[in-house]
């Protein structure tokens, strides 16, 4: 009996340790688990990937940091960020930044961030002009265009030409790409060409305007000179009655003095 008893509490002795030691093993590995990856954060990619402090001052300044990042967090469309680097905003001429107003620093951060996710495949069959968040296309203000040849990813804005050197980030909701130049809008740089493209329709229209007030006279005839030949047509009727009654007059005269 006293056999069994010992054996027993070996047995128990040997459960419970086995027990304590996997509970201790689990509690360990769950807190060695990395905690679950939540939406990307704009300002933590563009610092991770370093040479980016200009472009990271401008959008937390302008608060578009956070704008892209509740975007992220609360859209399914995606977000694409051409990134100048910081070498790109030192080939600016000295003042540029300076001299933009507040509303001029937002439009021109807006202007580098497309509302919907762009793949490297897929800048080979985007529509033209890209929309941006700087503001409508159709307008002629603020004109992207993005064409892809070769491998290269080529970028216009009516003011400067660069292309894509880099891909610094690329998931499901978030693409960010180095770009060799800071992108200009003509809104803000130039703002003569701006206004002189959607003003290109009612300049021609005013054109066309003239153009068929200096023709020449068409067939058909006035309204002044269809009264005028009505008028000379009822002339001619009674001068017609006229003689009709002098030419009778004349008969009866001769018939009564024969």
């Amino acid at each position: 009996m006293k056999k069994l008893l010992f054996l027993f509490s070996i047995i128990l002795t040997i459960l419970l340790h086995s027990t304590t030691k996997t509970q201790a093993q689990t509690t360990a590995a769950a807190a060695a688990a990395p905690p679950p990856a939540g939406p990307p954060n704009i300002t933590a990619v563009l610092e991770k990937a370093g040479q980016f402090s200009t472009l990271i001052r401008l959008m937390k300044s302008t608060q578009i940091a956070d704008q892209i990042n509740n975007q992220l967090n609360n859209s399914n469309t995606g977000i694409t960020v051409f990134a100048p680097a910081d070498n790109a905003f030192s080939g600016l001429p000295a003042g540029t930044l300076n001299s933009l107003s507040d509303q001029q620093k937002v439009a021109l951060i807006q202007f580098h961030i497309i509302p919907s996710l762009i793949t490297a495949q897929q800048f080979q069959t985007v529509s033209n002009p890209v929309r941006t968040q700087a503001g409508d296309t159709d307008n002629g203000q603020f004109p992207l265009n993005v064409t892809s040849a070769g491998g290269q990813v080529n970028i216009t804005t009516g003011v400067v030409n660069t292309t894509v050197s880099n891909t610094i980030y690329a998931d499901s909701e978030l693409a960010v790409y180095q770009v060799d130049r800071v992108l200009l809008p003509e809104e803000i740089f130039d703002p003569a060409a701006a206004a002189a493209a959607p003003a290109a329709g009612p300049a021609s229209a005013k054109s066309k305007k003239k153009k068929g007030a200096g023709d020449g006279p068409t067939t058909s005839p006035s309204k002044d000179s269809a009264d005028a030949s009505s008028g000379f047509r009822i002339n001619r009727v009674e001068m017609g009655r006229w003689v009709g009654f002098l030419v009778a007059g004349s008969f009866i005269t001769l018939n009564l003095l024969l």
